[in-house]
């Protein structure tokens, strides 16, 4: 009992637990009014786990219970994911609907042709059938075939008017889609592609023949960025963020890729490369980075250079595309735990 008591004193004492990212959010989102919608909540990790400053303020200008569509447009212009393919839906489901009125249109069109041919047809019955008709008669009955193909006429003319306008707006979602569906792939702050574009890109290395056998993942993962962030500011880590991401388009070839996959990791995917050519890159990229990435600080005992730690994998060594990213975590979680050590393999 004593044990008991003594233990609830020292919980009572004790300092209380440090939020989670989750947890922030949800007070985020709690506080705001915002609705629990995966695609807030991907917004709002975005804004607080994701230390997109720009974009927490912007949904904080929104003030207290924002709109559900001022929050999808800001998701749209960070190209967040879910927006992304959110507002793909939108122009899909338009271009679907303004090609169903297109046809029905057409279908109408062509009921209006049939109508005017069969009373051209029965007007020459008329004609041939009865020769004492009046010219009275014939008269009227022609006044009444030249209404019907006027307006057979005025009908295909405002037809060819609204498909005209219809393609043109069709033409303008399909570069909308176009455009949402590079966004979704691609990183807002880097420009680089995003981790969705690198699955893709594994999961092809994958379908070729020679693919699974010849393939080389490399994860990267900056050192101590989040300290970094911390000390010298959130602009100022997106500056060396943008300017490390150019260093990496740089080093790679045409055929080669590279992703920015979360805040401060990185993804190369290279092709027909075998372990010495993978560690021979992974020094590359190393010294290359510690090399340029240097950058002017205040602290003396702060050197102001980034280093990084590097995990490599073979495709060989993973029957599945979901088994090369583990490898390369493997990896780079050993690097990231020996600092001795920053460019560490996969099984070996």
């Amino acid at each position: 009992m004593q044990n008991a008591t003594r233990n609830a004193m020292q919980h009572e004492g004790a300092r209380p637990a440090a939020l989670t990212d989750t947890q922030k959010i949800a007070q985020h989102m709690a506080r705001l009014s915002i609705a629990g919608l995966p695609r807030n909540y991907e917004l709002l990790y975005e804004a607080v786990a994701g230390h997109n400053a720009a974009l927490a303020s912007d949904i904080a200008a929104l003030g207290s219970h924002p709109q559900q569509a001022k929050l999808d447009a800001l998701g749209l212009q960070y190209r967040l994911v879910s927006h992304c393919g959110l507002a793909a839906e939108a122009a899909g489901s338009e271009a679907g609907k303004l090609l169903r009125e297109a046809a029905e249109r057409l279908a109408d069109g062509v009921r209006q042709k049939h109508a005017f041919l069969r009373a051209a047809e029965a007007l020459l019955e008329s004609i041939s059938g009865n020769g004492d008709q009046s010219l009275a008669a014939f008269m009227s009955e022609m006044e009444f075939l030249a209404a019907s193909l006027t307006s057979v006429l005025s009908s295909e003319a405002g037809l060819e008017v609204k498909l005209l306008a219809d393609a043109e707006r069709i033409e303008m979602l399909e570069r909308a889609m176009s455009a949402v569906q590079s966004a979704s792939v691609t990183d807002a702050l880097t420009g680089l592609p995003n981790r969705i574009a690198l699955t893709k890109a594994i999961g092809e290395l994958y379908e070729l023949k020679e693919g699974v056998a010849g393939g080389a993942l490399i994860m990267v993962d900056i050192d101590d960025f989040k300290q970094l962030n911390a000390k010298y500011g959130v602009q100022a880590g997106n500056k060396l963020m943008k300017k490390l991401a150019d260093l990496f388009r740089k080093s790679i070839k045409k055929n080669d890729h590279v992703s920015r996959t979360e805040g401060d990791e990185f993804g190369f995917l290279f092709a027909n490369v075998g372990m010495r050519e993978a560690l021979a890159i992974a020094e590359r990229l190393r010294h290359s980075v510690e090399d340029n990435m240097v950058f002017a600080t205040s602290d003396k005992g702060d050197p102001g250079r980034l280093t990084i730690s590097l995990g490599i994998a073979l495709s060989s060594d993973a029957a599945t595309p979901a088994q090369l990213e583990a490898n390369a975590r493997v990896a780079l979680l050993a690097a990231q735990s020996n600092r001795r050590q920053p460019v560490q393999a996969f099984g070996r």
